[in-house]
């Protein structure tokens, strides 16, 4: 009698354990599949295309960084209409470039400082920030919740840029004669902000443009392409010379310049040694040069 009660006890407890445990399982292994199957796209973008028919949960945002710059990158997750995700799963982050996890709701896995989560309570918005951006933070990160469907992914495409200077008439080399206007224009792009300064150095000095020689003014123009115009009247031989123009978060651009009293001999021999090269033009004119002398 006893044993029958016992049989009809387990019949009652076991089904109900077998489908939990299976409805577990199904929950890890469609995690599971969702999450690796993230490895057979080359980018999020195909990711979220071939993922589109599941939902609309799958979104790419594109966000572009200055090197050296912070980095936000959002993630808003509806609590609304899913008890799951009204705060019993956390809020995941994930660097696609080695699937490491970032973040864990507020708590990061992470040595670099860098990295933080911001999140106001009662907020939807779990942002990941990044603290002065490297050229390897480069590339997508995933914002991931376990929902009552599978995993619920947010992609980010973090692209970093480094600004350029060049200066105009880039042959590295320019020549005035004694007396004329040296007139320089830096151009600086790729900056989604505008440089906090750009400065000029001579010979790597600082040009003062204060001093009593005068003559001497730069203008800059913030913008997208933000331009900076160096301009030095009435030159002499003093101001030939390396001009460098430099701004914050670019590499700096380089030109020489060459003051001289024309297109003489004297002047090309210099320019030739200082640069330490012998070019084809060169050697035409010694040649040209030799030839007259012999006559």
């Amino acid at each position: 009698m006893f044993m029958d009660y016992w049989r009809f006890f387990l019949l009652l407890w076991i089904p109900p354990i077998l489908l939990t445990t299976s409805t577990d399982i199904r929950k890890r292994d469609v995690q599971k599949y969702s999450d690796w199957r993230q490895l057979w796209y080359s980018n999020a973008e195909e990711f979220a295309r071939a993922e589109g028919s599941a939902g609309e949960n799958n979104t790419v945002t594109n966000v572009t960084v200055q090197l050296g710059a912070t980095a936000y990158l959002h993630c808003h997750i509806r609590t609304s209409g899913d008890r799951t995700l009204a705060g019993t799963e956390p809020v995941s982050w994930v660097r696609r470039r080695d699937w490491h996890i970032l973040s864990s709701g507020m708590f990061t896995y992470t040595n670099d400082e860098r990295f933080q989560i911001l999140h106001a309570e009662g907020s939807d918005d779990w942002t990941l920030q990044i603290k002065y951006v490297q050229k390897r933070d480069n590339g997508t990160y995933a914002c991931q919740v376990s929902s009552s469907t599978g995993t619920i992914s947010h992609f980010v495409n973090l692209q970093i840029v480094v600004p350029e200077a060049t200066i105009q008439g880039g042959s590295g080399e320019h020549h005035v004669d004694v007396g004329s206007v040296i007139d320089l224009v830096c151009i600086i792009e790729k900056s989604p902000t505008p440089p906090q300064y750009v400065f000029w150095f001579h010979n790597n000095h600082m040009i003062n443009y204060d001093t009593a020689r005068g003559g001497i003014s730069v203008e800059t123009t913030p913008g997208v392409r933000t331009q900076s115009r160096l301009t030095i009247r009435d030159t002499n031989d003093a101001d030939s010379g390396n001009y460098t123009c430099s701004a914050s978060n670019t590499e700096p651009a380089s030109i020489y310049v060459f003051v001289s009293e024309g297109d003489n001999v004297d002047a090309i021999l210099m320019r030739k040694s200082s640069s330490g090269s012998i070019t084809k033009d060169f050697l035409l004119l010694f040649l040209a040069f030799l030839s007259t002398s012999l006559r």
